[in-house]
Formats: structure tokens, C-alpha cells, sequence
């Protein structure tokens, strides 16, 4: 498809009928959009075994050529991702345009299946990734593409992540129902948002501590739904995932970082691989962007250093200007009652001891007692009412 085919789609099918779409109206059209995207991709997503597609490819396996293999998620926005790896491998390595190079493998995760609970009762982060790890360890995909605040800071054993591709725009999106509420501070007292990040709902709630957050979960188009049917006031996303899918016309606004730092790793693309696999290595390595890898890797270094998990409100964001790397970070109680936040700068080179060293900072001035009982709160403590 090309890159602008959902505003082509719309200016030829929607706009000669009913005029410029209201807000509501263009979050119904980019769902339906997105929808055929889904099927577009399935049609060329690898069939069950004995298919008519999985016979030609093992035929062509058989004739010389063994697809490259790439795992993903179901969703849109993974779908997007998984394609965008495909054009890019193919636009660096002729070989991969040749029918049957390149296989796209779809998969659930336990994130997509389980949606009505909020992803700290699930057991946090890793629920994204598992069944890809597992995947990819059984040698049934050569790499996996995956949303880069998904992944935990650790990998199983036999895996790397060697590769960012340039990043998207990590900031928040901010949407209102109707378009009229411009900004988190215009909010009105008690404002339902919908959002199963507690990054998001301590953040919301240090600004305005009536504002009631409930859980929040499902694909872009799915919250975007609920959004238009009026389960919630407001919602937040990354403005890189909308990006992605052609639907950032969605956005109310665009918050910077003094009104919403966003997550760590938030607008990366990871692919993921197993250790010794020379050909996968030689395949991704030349995708990655530095300066992305570097941020990340200072992002990821202060998450593991404060040993995160999705009881603990965190943010962090590094970025590159005049050459060097800066780094904010922030930590904080699920009401946003409490919270503690670094900044630091120093050399490219030095981002991962950068994001270390924040985390500690943080970490030490918290104390103990802070984690402690993030911890002991229960899942209906940190998260509130939940909403299915």
C-alpha cells in the first residue's frame, strides 16, 4: 500500500460525500480503514500448514531459497511495523525482493488475548514478547519485530536485540471525545480517561487529582472505539503508533514532555534474534539507527536500574541535540501524590552509564520504602475501577 493511502481513500470515497469528517466521524472511518489493513495483511500472512500459500513457499525452499522468516504480532499497529521491516530489508538487500524471500508470521501474545484485565494483574511486562521469544528460541521465525516498551529489559538466553530502526516521534497523543478540550489542563473536574498506563495516570493526576482514570486496553481502533461510544472523556496514545497506521489526525494535541515525559523506549522499532544466527545478523545490524540505539539504550539502562515493573509509574526519554545525549526521568506514586525526577547530559557514547546512573539517583532518593509498597498495593489500588 502506499504510504498515504489512507487519506487518498478518504479524500475519494468519504470527503465528496459528507464533507470534512468531524473528529468521531474520522476515528469510525481510520477503525474501518484499519480493519482492511488487518485483511490486507492476513492474505499475505503465512496460511495454516497444508495451505496452498505454506506448500508454495516450502516449495521455493526446496528450489533454493529459504525465507527469511519475520514474527509479529497481530494487531495493526504490529502489522505496520512487520511490513515496514519487509520494505526496509528489501530496500537494503536486493535477494529479499525474489518471491518467497520474505514470510511474515503472525501470531497472539497473552497481552492480545486477555483484555479485561490491566496488564500489572497480567503480571506486567513480557506479555507482548513471550510467545515470540518462544518462537523465535524454536527456530520457527529468524527475527521478531516488536514495539520497544514492550520488551523487558532482559532477554532469554540465546537472544539479542540488536537493531533500532530510526524512531518515530515518542510523545503522547492527547484525545478528546469531541475534539473540544484541548489540552490535560483544560480537562474538567472528575474527567473519566481511559489508559491502563499508571506512567499516564500519575502524571494526569499530579495536574489534577479529581480526574479518574480506568483501565483502558485493545488496539488502537479498539480505544479509539470506546472513545467514540463514550466509555471515557479522554485517552492518551503514542502519537508514533497513530503515526504509523496514517490516523495522527485523531490527536487533540501533541503533549511535550513538560506535560507528559513519555515511556521508556516509547516510538522504537526492536528486532529481536537468535545469538549465533550469522544471516539474521547480517540482515538487521545494517537497519539500525545509532542514535536511536543510543537513546534507547540509556532509557532501558535507567529502567533496569530502577528494576521497573508495571507497578511503578516511570518515565524516561534521552535524545540527541548538538551531539550530545540528554536524558530525563521520572518516578512516581500511581496518584501522582509523590514523585521524583533527574536530568543529565554527557557523551553519546556514554548513554547506557547515563541511564544507569539516573536510575540509582532516582532509586536512592526514593528509597526502599517507596518500592516496598508499590509492591503491597493491590491491582484495584494502583489502577482504580477497571473497564471493560
Amino acid at each position: 500500500l502506499p504510504p498515504d493511502w489512507a487519506k487518498k481513500a478518504r479524500s475519494l470515497f468519504v470527503l465528496p460525500l459528507f464533507g470534512r469528517p468531524a473528529v468521531s466521524e474520522k476515528m469510525k472511518f481510520n477503525t474501518a480503514i484499519s480493519a482492511l489493513l488487518v485483511g490486507y495483511c492476513a492474505a499475505f500472512a503465512p496460511g495454516p500448514a497444508g495451505s496452498k500459500a505454506r506448500e508454495t513457499l516450502l516449495y521455493m525452499a526446496d528450489g533454493g531459497i529459504e525465507p527469511f522468516r519475520i514474527g509479529t504480532r497481530g494487531s495493526p499497529l504490529a502489522l505496520a511495523q512487520a511490513y515496514e521491516t519487509r520494505r526496509r530489508l528489501q530496500a537494503e538487500f536486493p535477494e529479499l525482493n525474489e518471491d518467497g524471500a520474505l514470510e511474515i508470521c503472525v501470531m497472539k501474545t497473552q497481552g492480545d488475548m486477555i483484555l479485561d484485565k490491566s496488564l500489572m494483574e497480567l503480571g506486567g511486562k513480557g506479555l507482548f514478547t513471550k510467545e515470540l521469544d518462544t518462537a523465535l528460541l524454536a527456530n520457527e521465525v529468524d527475527i521478531c519485530v516488536h514495539s520497544m516498551k514492550d520488551v523487558p529489559t532482559w532477554l532469554p538466553e540465546g537472544t539479542i536485540l540488536p537493531c533500532n530502526l530510526p524512531r518515530e516521534d515518542t510523545n503522547d497523543a492527547f484525545i478528546y471525545k469531541d475534539g473540544s478540550v484541548k489540552s490535560i489542563e483544560e480537562l474538567p473536574d472528575h474527567s473519566v480517561i481511559g489508559t491502563a498506563s499508571l506512567r499516564r495516570q500519575s502524571q494526569l493526576m499530579a495536574k489534577n487529582p479529581t480526574l479518574k482514570c480506568v483501565n483502558f486496553r485493545g488496539n488502537v481502533q479498539t480505544r479509539l472505539r470506546k472513545l467514540d461510544d463514550g466509555v471515557v472523556d479522554a485517552t492518551l496514545l503514542a502519537i508514533a503508533g497513530l503515526k504509523r497506521m496514517d490516523m495522527d489526525d485523531c490527536a487533540t494535541a501533541v503533549l511535550d514532555w513538560d506535560e507528559m515525559l513519555p515511556a521508556v523506549a516509547q516510538g522504537a522499532i526492536g528486532i529481536q534474534c537468535r545469538s549465533d544466527d550469522e544471516r539474521s545478523l547480517k540482515y538487521i545490524t545494517a537497519l539500525s539507527d545509532p542514535d536511536t540505539k543510543a537513546c534507547v539504550d540509556c532509557e532501558r539502562a535507567f529502567l533496569e536500574a530502577l528494576d521497573g515493573n508495571c507497578k511503578t509509574p516511570i518515565a524516561g526519554q534521552a535524545r540527541i541535540v548538538d551531539g550530545r545525549i540528554q536524558f530525563r526521568g521520572l518516578i512516581a506514586m500511581p496518584d501522582g501524590s509523590l514523585k521524583y525526577e533527574t536530568e543529565s547530559e554527557g557523551a553519546v557514547e556514554d548513554a547506557t552509564e547515563i541511564g544507569r546512573k539516573a536510575g540509582e539517583k532516582l532509586k536512592a532518593e526514593a528509597g526502599e520504602n517507596f518500592f516496598e509498597m508499590m509492591v503491597e498495593m493491590s491491582p484495584q489500588q494502583v489502577i482504580g475501577q477497571l473497564t471493560k
